[in-house]
């Protein structure tokens, strides 16, 4: 049984081939996971599922990522949960927008060994 043994992964990713992917890699790894492939009612889905960790595309087709990490951090429920972003287009240099950081950042195209080690340091850290 390792760590990550019924930990909670929401996924907000609209490239159904990237999500997928996410999805078994995380799956091998014994996460729950739920996939979005849109921004909308992000908030009903975290109510629902209570995730560890959200990994959050920054292009989303009806709203930046950005602004829904902004809007997580704002709720008192959501505010801890912490964050990976990903994204082909931004770069961890040019992300920066409005006051919210995320816990992480990764860019696209990524490798599967990358994004577990984020994964596995962002659940390791102490909330």
């Amino acid at each position: 049984m390792g760590p990550s043994v019924n930990k909670n992964i929401l996924v907000v990713e609209d490239n159904r081939a990237i999500l997928d992917v996410i999805t078994l890699i995380l799956q091998s790894e014994a996460y729950q996971v739920t996939g979005l492939n849109k921004g909308a009612d992000i908030l009903q889905h975290i109510n629902l599922h209570k995730p560890h960790l959200i990994i959050l595309d920054i292009m989303l087709p009806d709203v930046d990522g950005r602004d829904l990490l902004t809007l997580i951090r704002s709720q008192e429920h959501t505010s801890r949960i912490p964050v990976l972003m990903i994204s082909a287009r931004y770069t961890v240099e040019n992300i920066e927008h409005g006051p919210e950081k995320p816990d992480d950042f990764l860019a696209k195209p990524f490798d599967i060994d990358s994004l577990l080690d984020k994964i596995e340091a962002i659940l390791d850290k102490d909330r």
